[in-house]
């Protein structure tokens, strides 16, 4: 960037969610500044868009396929990299803002999720999958887009609100701004949020990892154990 091009202050109103039973989700608030080199206000007019990701896992797509009255899995696609959480805030919106090849570059909406799909397959059906995916996702609400969600004050301050729902993935989410101005990305920065279990969910959690087949069976032996004790129950009425 030239010396003369902006500097973005970003802050999160939390940097640690704490999930719990019986949370039902939380709100981010993503605020900062716009400063020139020297710190004073920058002045000038651009656009904010704030990114939101969660941690990237590999997911397996099958599509269902009626035959004979039965759903079956059909065709299938493997994806490498798919963000947990993914969601977009943007002063404008954002065919507005940059042009396609920028957005791409950025990942500046749904549309331009970079998935990193494995394996050889025809476009057409990749795009198919993808879009799948993606609607998918949105319907859980683990991926949205607001193309006005972000609030510029005075050419300095800017906010944005972006709520987390209570399926979402534990893990380091990275919330990245960027300032553009006549269609360039001025400036970016980055801040992280972490999303962790606490306490009984933790403990479950950690146990279920480190210790799989233990926790396995007894989990085993504790539904057979319930389901003796309902059985006994059920006969002394």
């Amino acid at each position: 960037m030239g010396q003369r091009d902006p500097i973005l202050v970003p802050e999160v109103s939390q940097h640690e969610v704490r999930v719990r039973q019986g949370f039902t989700g939380t709100e981010l608030l993503l605020f900062g500044a716009v400063l020139d080199p020297q710190g004073r206000a920058a002045g000038s007019d651009y656009d904010i868009v704030v990114v939101l990701k969660g941690p990237s896992e590999p997911v397996r797509l099958r599509e269902k396929e009626r035959f004979a009255g039965v759903w079956i899995n059909a065709a299938s696609s493997d994806f490498r990299s798919v963000p947990s959480y993914f969601a977009v805030a943007s002063s404008r919106p954002i065919a507005q803002i940059v042009d396609e090849k920028t957005a791409a570059i950025y990942e500046f909406g749904t549309d331009y999720i970079q998935l990193s799909p494995s394996g050889v397959i025809d476009p057409e059906e990749q795009a198919r999958f993808k879009d799948g995916l993606v609607d998918l996702k949105t319907r859980q609400q683990l991926y949205k887009q607001d193309f006005g969600g972000v609030q510029i004050s005075q050419q300095v301050l800017y906010q944005a609100r972006i709520s987390l729902p209570s399926n979402v993935a534990t893990g380091t989410y990275t919330a990245e701004t960027f300032a553009v101005r006549d269609g360039r990305v001025i400036a970016s920065a980055l801040a992280e949020v972490e999303v962790k279990k606490v306490g009984f969910e933790r403990l479950v959690a950690d146990y279920s990892q480190q210790w799989s087949l233990i926790y396995g069976l007894m989990a085993v032996a504790l539904s057979v154990g319930m389901g003796w004790a309902a059985g006994r129950l059920f006969a002394l009425i």
